[in-house]
């Protein structure tokens, strides 16, 4: 009998051994598997169980959390939402996260273990952390400048410190409410359909994720090439160039919307745009040395995040001279996104340095204590400061006396360049009209701000579609906003 009695508290005591085994195994092991099973409505419930942290701008926040009483019951709220669409993204309970709202999410959602100090204890107990807040490097009045300037056209802007890096403005037209894709159920589903299913594409994030032909403002990648090279030692020199230019190994005649282009030195082509200038020196420098001079200004890049992923800009490597030489004035397949021709003029600003973009200053918890600092990315020098000292003179040129007019600043040293970019099968869409530019107090050598902006449907003149026109005005009210104290409210 007595044995009988120790064979059952043995076999008992091996089940519960063997029970608590199996527990562990599905709350630890298994834990991670379990959770992100789509079955599992538990992670869901638990996410949307608590406000979400916020994303500041100069310490406001833009983004908030609605009480909706169901399940899932925080959604997110935003304030001034087109405004802001092409920084924060979306938070959706149906679709997920896009852009900071994504790639801060551990963050927002609580689950970074940066915002606890012994992250193995929360998983352990399960404990449902605070949301974080991410603020960004945003500035407000630069944001609206920015937006209120395209007015609604398609188009995008992009705006960075120089020194820094740190993104001033990013600004996609035309733009959409994210706060439509909240929650869950119909509304969210028929919001989703139309806006993705839009002419215009209001989900798109032209400053980061749309790359266009940059047109001419790529000759200031061109002319610091050509400066690098050795190619050209004297901006004022003449450059040998006949008007029109007949590219290489084709009877193609390449020519030129300004007038007295033939021979022009470097300083003129560049205020006058003269095409066969860059085309020729590009084709002279050599697939290498424009490739490699693209690189270093951040084409080809393909891991850039600021920290959202950003579309690489593109300089094709396998080209035979003819193409090499309409690359070099920003046509052929060279495309680039605003936020790289930014960082193009960013460099010029900066002496030839560059510091990569990024867009979040710090991270904080829930209570407001520092958890994380902004990225504070190396700078790496893309040109010498001879080389940059001439692109500025270069593109003072151009606002002083030629197309850039329209962007210039009193009390303030601003730089530019126009461009046009053609697109379509035969050239025939309307073009893009670019214009690049920086801008510094007249009696300093410190840059404030580097800009770069497109509109896709200039309805204008060619002349005026040149970037003067359309493009130049936009960037000078951002400039103009970058120059202004920054204790007052947006």
């Amino acid at each position: 009998m007595i044995r009988c009695i120790r064979h059952t508290a043995a076999f008992s005591f091996l089940l519960l051994v063997a029970l608590l085994v199996n527990a562990i195994r599905v709350q630890v092991v298994e834990a991670e598997r379990y959770g992100a099973s789509p079955a599992n409505r538990r992670a869901a419930i638990a996410r949307y169980d608590r406000p979400r942290g916020a994303l500041l701008v100069e310490g406001r926040p833009i983004t908030g959390s609605r009480d909706s009483g169901g399940r899932l019951r925080y959604e997110r709220t935003y304030a001034d939402g087109p405004l802001y669409a092409p920084v924060t993204g979306y938070s959706s309970q149906t679709y997920g996260t896009s852009l900071l709202e994504q790639a801060e999410d551990g963050i927002l959602a609580g689950t970074d273990d940066r915002l606890v100090v012994f992250p193995w204890w929360d998983r352990l107990t399960r404990a449902h952390r605070a949301g974080g807040d991410v603020h960004t490097t945003i500035n407000p009045r630069m944001q609206r400048a920015a937006f209120e300037g395209l007015g609604g056209r398609k188009g995008a802007v992009a705006a960075i410190e120089p020194r820094t890096g740190r993104i001033l403005a990013l600004v996609s037209s035309p733009s959409y409410e994210p706060g439509e894709l909240s929650g869950n159920g119909a509304r969210v589903t028929d919001a989703w359909r139309r806006l993705n299913g839009a002419a215009r594409q209001p989900m798109l994030n032209r400053a980061l994720r749309q790359t266009y032909p940059p047109g001419s403002t790529f000759k200031v990648v061109t002319a610091a090439a050509a400066l690098e090279s050795g190619r050209v030692t004297d901006i004022d020199a003449r450059t040998d160039s006949p008007d029109p230019y007949t590219l290489p190994g084709t009877t193609t005649r390449l020519g030129n919307a300004a007038q007295d282009c033939a021979d022009a030195p470097l300083r003129y082509a560049f205020r006058a745009s003269c095409n066969t200038v860059f085309a020729r020196l590009g084709a002279g420098i050599g697939l290498r040395g424009m490739a490699d001079t693209a690189r270093r200004f951040g084409f080809d890049d393909r891991r850039l995040r600021i920290p959202s992923a950003v579309a690489p800009s593109t300089f094709d490597t396998r080209m035979d001279p003819a193409q090499l030489a309409l690359s070099a004035i920003g046509q052929y397949d060279t495309a680039a996104t605003p936020l790289q021709m930014a960082m193009v003029s960013a460099v010029v600003a900066n002496g030839g340095q560059l510091t990569p973009p990024y867009l979040v200053d710090k991270v904080t918890d829930a209570r407001g204590v520092m958890v994380a600092a902004g990225p504070h990315p190396p700078t790496r020098e893309v040109v010498g400061p001879a080389t940059a000292e001439q692109l500025q003179e270069m593109m003072i040129d151009v606002v002083e006396h030629g197309s850039g007019r329209r962007a210039a600043i009193d009390g303030l040293t601003v730089g530019g360049k126009t461009g046009t970019a053609q697109h379509g099968v035969y050239n025939e869409g309307t073009p893009y009209a670019w214009f690049i530019s920086w801008a510094r107090q007249k009696d300093s050598y410190e840059p404030i701000v580097a800009v770069a902006v497109v509109v896709e449907d200039a309805a204008a003149d060619r002349a005026d579609i040149s970037g003067g026109g359309s493009a130049a005005p936009i960037a000078r009210a951002v400039m103009a906003q970058a120059a202004r104290p920054g204790d007052d409210a947006p």
